[in-house]
């Protein structure tokens, strides 16, 4: 070979082991990282011409599916439209994802050809998405949104001894379908009230008397109190030096814990706080899944913490800290939760004491209808002993049965519960002070377990027990609790 030719035959060899390396370095070692960049629209076009997995209630039916067009492009449907928006969410090439589509996207989203193998590529093979199992049940789902009748609130339950969850409405709502297109998105975004938010793990609000159950968990589990004892429900009473009143001013007597949770009086819970100290309460809170976000199948960002929040100090602080505790021994003095959070309360009373963890998927099925992977119940703290939830059951039972949520009674079945109005500010010159926060909690049957549930409404006239417990009642009924089987 001669020199010429020599020369000529290594700038080859080199200019092919660049085109080896270079090719090697976008389709091997930086695919990732080439996949992910937001200016790359390729992912976004190939997805649409791999089937998604389906999402579907725990009964199989479709909450969302993709459909093939003529042009072989796969768009994604939601049969239910706003029905399951906030637990299901959206998925769109374009414009992203939430919710369960965004949690569950590794096993939706299938394989295209260039993520497979070599042979694979030139074959054109994908895989199509796993199906996602849902705990979700479609008629109380529909239920619970006939009852929040359009107002702005949020409606969630759970099987307290699983931590599935059964129901997960949110209002005002919106149509994932819409998302399919820039005009439709957007307007979503410009609707009033903030449809787009998950107000069952991000809605954060006062809980009012529902957290006075917290109270008691924290008083009796500890021993500094029983359901028997007894303090002066006179009101007012000065409290970190301002004066504290009951519900329409009304005093009482010396009453037993148990009386003074039946009819929500304030004086005697907030001394109960007191005593009780901050350090216990926190220790309480903190089992009970306070200052974290919950750990359910959602993506982070969409998930909150229930905590105290001090003025002009960013973010919660624990009551340890200086809280007015005597308030937030009440459900005020800056406390706030989520509806997911006062949920878990009442499960984890209903329980015997174990919290679990709440998570929406049932299990994952691949394209074949192999179960590929099963959500068990995982504990997520023991809170209290078996007997301080029974007695705390008990309070709550009277609660529905002789006090504050009477409305939420059902025939034939033993009902624990709490209400809870809490005030949309704290200035009575405003006009919007005339609302509340109206809340309710519960569990029933009170003698098994099967549901635990939180109502919550924003700006409402009037209270828990005539506003929310209906509510709950409707929905522990659609769940068929206490039903023979």
């Amino acid at each position: 070979m001669n020199q010429p030719i020599a020369r000529l035959f290594s700038v080859v060899l080199v200019m092919f082991a660049l085109l080896v390396a270079f090719t090697s370095r976008w389709t091997v070692f930086d695919a990732s990282a080439l996949r992910a960049n937001p200016n790359n629209s390729r992912p976004g076009l190939e997805a649409q011409y791999v089937q998604r997995g389906a999402i579907v209630a725990a009964d199989q039916t479709a909450l969302a599916e993709s459909v093939r067009g003529k042009d072989g492009i796969y768009t994604r449907q939601y049969p239910f439209g706003a029905l399951f928006a906030h637990a299901i969410g959206y998925y769109d090439p374009y414009n992203g994802s939430t919710a369960l589509e965004s949690y569950n996207n590794g096993v939706l989203a299938g394989s295209p050809p260039q993520q497979g193998s070599i042979l694979d590529q030139f074959e054109g093979k994908r895989t199509n998405g796993d199906e996602v199992v849902t705990t979700l049940d479609e008629h109380a789902q529909q239920v619970a949104y006939a009852a929040l009748a359009g107002r702005t609130g949020a409606v969630v339950a759970i099987v307290p001894g699983t931590g599935a969850i059964k129901v997960f409405a949110d209002s005002p709502t919106y149509d994932p379908n819409q998302v399919k297109t820039r005009a439709g998105f957007a307007a979503i975004q410009a609707q009033p009230n903030g449809p787009l938010v998950d107000r069952v793990t991000a809605g954060q609000y006062a809980p009012g008397s529902t957290f006075k159950v917290v109270t008691a968990i924290a008083a009796i589990d500890a021993g500094r109190y029983t359901p028997n004892s007894v303090l002066s429900g006179k009101s007012p009473i000065v409290v970190s030096g301002q004066p504290l009143a009951n519900d329409s001013g009304t005093s009482y007597g010396n009453v037993t814990l148990s009386t003074a949770l039946t009819f929500s009086i304030n004086t005697v819970w907030a001394q109960v706080a007191l005593g009780v100290g901050a350090p216990t309460l926190q220790t309480y809170m903190n089992r009970l899944g306070f200052y974290s976000k919950p750990p359910i199948d959602l993506p982070a960002d969409e998930v909150l913490p229930s905590g105290v929040r001090y003025n002009a100090r960013p973010g919660y602080l624990p009551v340890t800290s200086g809280a007015d505790l005597g308030r937030v021994g009440i459900g005020e003095g800056g406390l706030e939760v989520t509806p997911l959070q006062m949920a878990m309360v009442a499960a984890a009373v209903a329980n015997n004491g174990r919290l679990m963890v709440p998570h929406l998927t049932k299990e994952i099925l691949n394209p074949d209808g192999q179960v590929v992977q099963t959500t068990e119940p995982r504990l997520y703290s023991t809170v209290m002993k078996a007997s301080t939830a029974q007695e705390v059951g008990l309070m709550m039972e009277n609660v529905v049965n002789d006090g504050t949520g009477t409305q939420a009674a059902l025939a034939g079945v033993r009902v624990a519960g709490k209400t809870g109005p809490a005030q949309d500010c704290t200035n009575p010159a405003v006009p919007a002070c005339a609302k509340s926060q109206v809340w309710f909690i519960a569990y029933a049957p009170v003698n098994h377990p099967t549901i635990a549930i939180a109502v919550t409404l924003e700006h409402q006239i009037g209270f828990g027990g005539s506003i929310a417990a209906p509510i709950a009642k409707a929905v522990l009924e659609a769940l068929h609790v206490g039903a023979a089987g």
